[in-house]
């Protein structure tokens, strides 16, 4: 019984990413994943993804930020930007048994498990292979979240043209999209 209330009580926290093409709704998964959304919902509390920059997006796979600030745009009327430092890494929840299945948000990371920080990911598609225990990934990306409205934004931003990008990568979108704001619900 104690842990059916709990779970009702911990359950999950309501969060609107604004982006300059429309708006997602999310939900956290704060019982499933609680280091992890903990993690994320601190830095939507401090403000750290608002007027952020969408800086990979694979149509068919997913679309990622919490790396790139959006400054402004130079006199050539191009976005301009600048990497927003992050706070400490946090451990790797991906053994929750969630999936990254279409909808779901997890958390970047680089090859050490345990190196997530504020980058994430909304998966545009099942991405099962991503999940802890997969041939590919044993280690898996901690899913912490899902979009529960907006999903067409994903498709959208997520079909973007791209481009490379030094000192980021490729597959960043050409146009610079914006991460408005991320608030609590």
């Amino acid at each position: 019984m104690l842990d059916l209330h709990s779970r009702e009580v911990l359950g999950s926290q309501r969060v609107e990413m604004s982006f300059d093409v429309g708006t997602v709704l999310l939900e956290t998964y704060n019982w499933e994943s609680p280091v992890t959304a903990a993690n994320f919902l601190n830095y939507v509390r401090a403000g750290f993804y608002d007027q952020m920059l969408v800086h990979r997006a694979i149509n068919g796979f997913m679309i990622q930020m919490g790396l790139l600030s959006f400054d402004g745009y130079n006199d050539e009327d191009r976005v301009t930007w600048s990497i927003r430092t992050p706070g400490p890494s946090i451990i790797n929840e991906a053994s929750n048994r969630l999936s990254n299945s279409r909808g779901t948000l997890s958390m970047a990371r680089t090859s050490d498990p345990n190196s997530a920080t504020a980058q994430f990911f909304i998966n545009q598609a099942d991405n099962s292979f991503l999940d802890f225990g997969s041939s590919n990934n044993p280690d898996g990306y901690a899913v912490f979240a899902r979009v529960y409205s907006g999903m067409s934004v994903v498709d959208e931003i997520a079909a973007e043209p791209t481009t490379q990008l030094a000192g980021v990568g490729s597959d960043v979108p050409a146009r610079g999209v914006l991460l408005q704001s991320v608030r609590f619900l």
